[in-house]
């Protein structure tokens, strides 16, 4: 499957967002065309995993898979703990912060190819990834070719019950960056009416934030059965070509 270029290109290539990642805190923004802004927690992604991820972390199971893991406090925090698990982000300046905090990352977009598909225990869409694309089904049916069979998404949905498709531009109130990319936003019962051929598994709020976590369907065509164990290697998964970090044995 091809990446969509312009959210790729758009996060890889913000300037505001290597910033705000180098320097630990916002402002930073998604605005919408209309000039609505989302603001991001730049200053709760840059800090280290928090109770509420840390409860996030205890629910996954086997390998994880963080899926846009910015600068990376749940790798490092999976690290810490002995897990074996992987960051990808398309920019650079998260993929340098991760490896500083100690995790694994690689710099790669979901819809490009990906070490270990089809047996990844679990992905992880936080911190408003669901949205990635701005194709919910899209970006679903990518996760469930990611991971084993009977394999774990867990996902940060919007607080609100919302369920859009919008062009944003990534902006820190004095530059953006770039030209508009798709994104979504969706609340807890949008993602669940996408999740076509997922079981819903379980949902919650903690401190503000909203969960849903949905299991794929235990066989699947479009997914490789579970061979081997997927490892990461000892080598920092920093490369950006089609170099895996993710061994079999």
């Amino acid at each position: 499957m091809s990446t969509p270029p312009a959210t790729a290109l758009a996060w890889a290539t913000a300037d505001p967002y290597a910033a705000a990642l180098r320097a630990g805190h916002g402002p930073l923004f998604l605005r919408r065309t209309d000039g609505w802004l989302l603001p991001l927690e730049v200053e709760r992604w840059c800090a280290r995993a928090d109770a509420v991820d840390r409860d996030v972390l205890d629910r996954c199971e086997g390998t994880v898979l963080d899926v846009g893991c910015g600068p990376g406090r749940l790798v490092a925090e999976l690290a810490g703990r002995g897990r074996v698990g992987l960051g990808i982000d398309v920019s650079e300046a998260a993929v340098d912060h991760t490896v500083r905090l100690g995790g694994q990352a690689l710099r790669r977009s979901v819809f490009e190819p990906l070490p270990g598909e089809g047996r990844w225990g679990t992905v992880l869409l936080m911190d408003g990834n669901v949205g990635i694309g701005g194709d919910p089904r899209a970006l679903l049916d990518r996760v469930a070719r990611i991971l084993r069979p009977g394999g774990l998404l867990i996902a940060e949905t919007a607080p609100e019950d919302v369920d859009e498709r919008v062009r944003v531009h990534i902006t820190d109130a004095r530059a953006t960056a770039g030209d508009p990319f798709p994104w979504a936003r969706l609340g807890t019962r949008a993602l669940l009416r996408h999740a076509r051929g997922w079981e819903q598994t379980d949902q919650w709020a903690a401190d503000g934030r909203r969960f849903a976590a949905l299991r794929s369907r235990s066989a699947s065509s479009s997914a490789e059965p579970p061979k081997r164990t997927a490892l990461i290697s000892s080598q920092r998964a920093r490369n950006t070509s089609a170099g895996s970090p993710v061994a079999d044995r």
